[in-house]
């Protein structure tokens, strides 16, 4: 277990490191000078340069990044070009926001496709199943913008259940939060449970036709036991898989998402911060970003152990 955990522990600095090299090299093509975009449209050519040369932006970009990596390791992601304000603070206001929406996100689409992932492999060949799998190919194939707008239209606009837009923190008013935040949470969701559907009717298909499977069934044990006792815990484990890989998909959903419902999430900071080209916020948002997909895997990983004891971390096979 220990020796598991230090190599992926070593493999995940290794990406981490070439993730950044990555990002901050290629926020560097973004067009634009962000030194005019600090002074604004009427900074003389004096202003610019002494922009430049506190922000260090005439130095080359080897010694930008190694300049930028040494205070990352401290802690330290810089000072938004923008705003003024540390990056770190800047992410710790808005990454609760996204967290929050990712979370329920997973709530609705693990609530759709576990049990109709589980119910279209038991009537495999129904017109249950043909319909369950006909609804997951709608939710792949829907784009999230516009099934958000068609949310917006009927449930807002028509009906007037829910706002349309809009956030209210969660500590300030629970009920006025969960409101806002159920139609982006379902946008964001649908899209997972559709593979989250797929990748648990297959698994456990493959489940139910295994020889201690049909074991079971002979000895006369109930449906319920069989299915959610010896079945079920082995099919969640290619479902683990594909959660924690559509990880980076809810954060990279979260971004279409939060424009549509104006949700000050992390999606729409790392928006903005494109478009003004705020060099250390998106560096610090993506670094952030990658971090934590980096970790999630890590975390499906080691459940593996949990899921089945017969696994074990290290690869081989427990006797």
């Amino acid at each position: 277990m220990l020796d598991f955990l230090v190599r992926r522990v070593a493999i995940s600095i290794v990406t981490l490191f070439v993730i950044s090299l990555i990002v901050f090299t290629g926020v560097r093509m973004i067009p634009g000078d962000p030194a005019r975009v600090m002074g604004g449209t009427d900074a003389d050519a004096a202003g610019l340069a002494e922009i430049r040369q506190k922000y260090g932006l005439d130095d080359p970009i080897p010694v930008q990044y190694l300049r930028w990596a040494g205070l990352a390791l401290r802690g330290d992601l810089g000072e938004s070009i923008r705003t003024r304000e540390s990056v770190v603070w800047t992410v710790a206001r808005k990454l609760p926001i996204t967290l929050e929406l990712a979370c329920l996100s997973l709530l609705v689409a693990l609530a759709i496709a576990i049990p109709a992932g589980v119910f279209s492999a038991v009537r495999r060949n129904t017109v249950w199943d043909f319909l369950a799998n006909a609804v997951s190919l709608c939710g792949l194939s829907v784009p999230s913008f516009w099934l958000g707008i068609m949310l917006i239209l009927l449930l807002s606009v028509r009906l007037h259940w829910l706002p349309a837009s809009g956030f209210v923190p969660l500590w300030e008013n629970p009920i006025g939060n969960l409101q806002r935040m159920l139609m982006p949470a379902f946008v964001l969701g649908a899209g997972l449970a559709a593979v989250l559907m797929r990748q648990t009717r297959n698994s456990m298909i493959d489940i139910l036709s295994a020889d201690y499977i049909r074991t079971a069934w002979s000895k006369g044990l109930a449906s319920r036991a069989v299915i959610f006792r010896h079945a079920f815990r082995n099919g969640l484990i290619p479902v683990v898989t594909i959660l924690g890989l559509q990880t980076g998909a809810l954060m990279g959903g979260a971004v279409v998402t939060e424009q549509i419902f104006v949700v000050p999430g992390f999606g729409r900071l790392i928006v903005e911060a494109v478009f003004t080209r705020d060099y250390p916020l998106v560096q610090g948002v993506v670094l952030i970003t990658a971090s934590t997909y980096v970790l999630v895997n890590l975390l499906v990983d080691v459940s593996y152990s949990v899921l089945n004891p017969r696994i074990r971390i290290g690869g081989a096979a427990g006797g």
